[in-house]
């Protein structure tokens, strides 16, 4: 006889993996023979996985069975789904000739000399090369045009180095598919900050890097009373010059409103809340963000599924959490991940020696979005912030029990001597616990929403062998839907039409609609105050996208930054929508005047112009526009979108565009006949597109082409994107947790 609660997972021990899961797991994660054929099973993936890492156990004595019993628990939780580590970790452990390196991510010192320099290079490219993204502070070098006493020559400044680690980064791909991710931070106070803060955007290069700036207190304090602040410059430690520190306020807005880049990383934050200090400073992150990391420390990672600890009231039918089965899950999870850190061997000593002094761990979640749906719960409410709080504080107090409980068979991590947990009197395994970290890939194999991310759309599309796309619901929607039969099939095509939200679509209950938000339904406030609420209890960062809709404003963009500082986070990334090239998934079809044309359309309704493929349309002499203005680094270029009844039928642009405009003239022309025969916005952003990711040298007129058309397109009320195909499989990617992930086979850029 059952229990009045029932707990769903416990009646399906091993839930079966979805269809994308399986195709994830064949794609990048099951052993293959020497021809490239799938050589095991999804079982046989968790049982080696937890095999290898149960073995650990040896070391601090147990015995044959012990161990099989250690086996049993690790490979239970991951093949019900409640838990998975990082991806190295499910890619290498027990894989034959794979390297023993299960660890996601790095920091990676970088001093003021250049063989040191030298030297990080060779460790990032090591480091790539078995899977790892790595993190960099360039804080500690001369600035641009200071004295090099040994040549008698200047700096080239931290800028410049950063090209030669991105060039190293283009060089080595990571299992011959993908290159590795970087995060490259300055401090604020660096001499070079105003020309690191748009390094990106001006000039196509350092493209395999996400940038923030180490923002200090000292800066927000200045920033506050409207003041200055010195620069710093790291060699002679002395003030060098000082600037307003509302104008370098405004440079890193404006630039994040531009491309999303840089974020902040509030540095001082990060640092007074470490409890190692005492072994030195941190200086950077990891590439995503969410770890702050020592020198030559890894992030060593894992997530829970919250989607899979749900309880049912059997007797009203309201959903819970299961506590004692999240408790479980928690214990399993830090046993498995301090187990992780005496497997891996890093590719470097270093490496081994610190993580092995710190014993950090990651555990974070993934499924966030999905547990509020089955809770009923609004993302963007008071309620979820509180459910957010409840949650991840549940797991940061279980996992520091689940520590303490390690270190009395085990003993202290070794950096404890000196710590502030041996100041507190706490006796614990590990130096860091919970951290909240992207779960691109893992959360695919789950078949869950991803870290603590609302759900990017409602409505998705997958694509399939014979390259046809095909357009998929939300699960936990379509049952609800069907539950209380509202459903209906054209409910997806309004959805998809709504950009793949619920929220104002007929139909759809005003209570469902609140339930079931997606990133764009959500405010940058509310997507700020989530990021806060799970920071109050974890011990490292937390990962997360701060989504602005394509209308945002620089001072929209300024109003988060702030906000995430008042919060107490300790960083803050935004994505404003369009504003970079390889714009997100595109998940629906926009109720709009039409960016493309179809020439079969017989509806005598239709106001616009008639446009038949193969057949120019002649313009009249008068057309309504659209003009842009798109900042480059040889000045204001101006691109200018002529519409015909609402729909785009030419391109043009004036300068400044330097010695390409002869290049961007001949490539409007082109664009333009394109549209006039026919064509969609989509098709002519697609070609600009693979031009800018093909052909180097035309790159950066480009992207400033295409901003421009995305701008205009935006504000005309029928914004257009472009899909970032994937390597892989050709599926289409998107931006989420600062990743650029396939939705269909997993495949990462970061």
């Amino acid at each position: 006889m059952k229990s009045k609660c029932e707990m769903t997972m416990r009646e399906a021990e091993y839930p079966s993996l979805s269809h994308n899961a399986l195709r994830v797991l064949e794609k990048r994660y099951l052993a293959r023979d020497e021809e490239g054929r799938v050589t095991e099973t999804p079982e046989a993936l968790f049982r080696r996985v937890a095999r290898t890492i149960a073995e650990v156990d040896r070391l601090y004595g147990a015995d044959e069975a012990q161990v099989l019993e250690t086996a049993t628990r690790f490979e239970a939780l991951m093949r019900s789904l409640r838990f998975l580590p990082n991806s190295p970790t499910l890619m290498n452990a027990g894989k034959p000739h794979a390297h023993p390196q299960y660890s996601a991510c790095f920091v990676i010192p970088i001093e003021d000399d250049m063989r040191f320099i030298g030297n990080a290079v060779t460790a990032a490219m090591l480091i790539h090369k078995t899977g790892g993204g790595t993190g960099f502070s360039f804080s500690r070098l001369r600035p641009k045009g200071d004295l090099v006493r040994s040549s008698g020559g200047v700096a080239s400044g931290p800028v410049s180095f950063m090209r030669i680690f991105d060039a190293a980064t283009e060089q080595v791909k990571q299992g011959s598919t993908r290159r590795g991710a970087n995060m490259g931070i300055l401090r604020v106070d660096h001499p070079d900050i105003l020309e690191f803060i748009p390094c990106k955007s001006q000039d196509g290069q350092i493209k395999n890097f996400n940038i923030s700036v180490a923002v200090t207190d000292p800066f927000m304090e200045a920033l506050e009373r409207g003041d200055v602040y010195p620069l710093i410059n790291p060699r002679t430690k002395e003030a060098e010059k000082t600037l307003p520190a509302r104008q370098v306020w405004d440079l890193i807005c404006e630039s994040a409103w531009r491309n999303g880049d840089p974020g902040l990383f509030f540095i001082d934050r990060a640092n007074a809340a470490c409890p190692i200090r005492h072994i030195g400073e941190i200086e950077s992150t990891n590439p995503c963000g969410e770890v702050e990391l020592h020198p030559w420390d890894a992030c060593n990672l894992g997530s829970i599924s919250l989607e899979r600890h749900p309880i049912r009231d059997s007797g009203t039918g309201r959903s819970g959490i299961d506590w004692l089965a999240l408790r479980e899950t928690v214990h399993t999870a830090v046993h498995f991940l301090d187990n992780v850190i005496d497997a891996n061997d890093h590719p470097l000593p270093e490496i081994n020696e610190m993580t092995r002094k710190s014993r950090r761990i990651g555990l974070g979640v993934m499924g966030f979005a999905r547990m509020l749906f089955s809770l009923e719960i609004p993302y963007d409410s008071e309620a979820g912030l509180e459910m957010a709080a409840e949650v991840i504080g549940f797991i940061q107090s279980e996992g520091w029990k689940a520590s303490e409980a390690l270190a009395e068979k085990r003993g202290v991590y070794p950096a404890w001597k000196g710590s502030r947990h041996e100041i507190e009197g706490k006796r614990v395994r590990n130096a860091y616990v919970t951290c909240i970290a992207p779960t691109g890939t893992i959360s695919m194999i789950a078949d869950t929403s991803g870290g603590c991310e609302p759900e990017f759309s409602l409505v998705w599309h997958k694509h399939v062998l014979d390259g046809e796309d095909l357009p998929y619901v939300c699960d936990p929607f379509v049952k609800i839907a069907k539950e209380e039969g509202w459903w209906d099939e054209a409910l997806m095509e309004k959805i998809q039409a709504n950009h793949g939200s619920c929220r104002a679509v007929s139909g759809v209950p005003e209570k469902w609609q609140k339930v079931f938000a997606t990133a764009h339904d959500i405010s940058p406030e509310w997507h700020v105050r989530m990021q806060a609420a799970f920071q109050r209890f974890t011990d490292a960062a937390v990962s997360k996208t701060i989504n602005l809709p394509a209308e945002a404003t620089v001072d929209d963009v300024k109003q988060a930054y702030l906000l995430a500082y008042k919060l107490g986070c300790k960083g803050i990334t935004v994505y404003r929508d369009g504003s970079r090239a390889g714009q997100v998934l595109n998940v629906g079809i926009a109720e709009s005047k039409g960016s493309g044309f179809n020439s079969d359309s017989s509806d005598p309704s239709d106001a616009g112009p008639i446009f038949k493929r193969g057949e120019l349309l002649e313009l009249p002499d008068i057309v309504e526009e659209k003009r842009v203005r798109v900042r480059t680094h040889d000045g204001n270029a101006y691109i200018h979108i002529g519409f015909l009844n609402g729909r785009p039928a030419e391109i043009f642009a004036h300068p400044a565009l330097g010695k390409y405009q002869g290049f961007i003239a001949l490539a409007c022309r082109l664009a333009s006949t394109i549209l006039r025969l026919g064509g969609s916005m989509e098709q002519v952003l697609e070609q600009f597109y693979k031009a800018h990711r093909e052909y180097g040298d035309v790159s950066t007129p480009i992207l400033a082409l295409m901003k421009g058309i995305q701008q205009g397109m935006a504000h005309a009320g029928d914004p257009v994107t472009v899909s970032d195909r994937c390597p892989e499989c050709g599926g289409s990617m998107r931006l989420q947790e600062g990743c650029m992930n396939c939705t269909a086979c997993g495949f990462s850029r970061c």
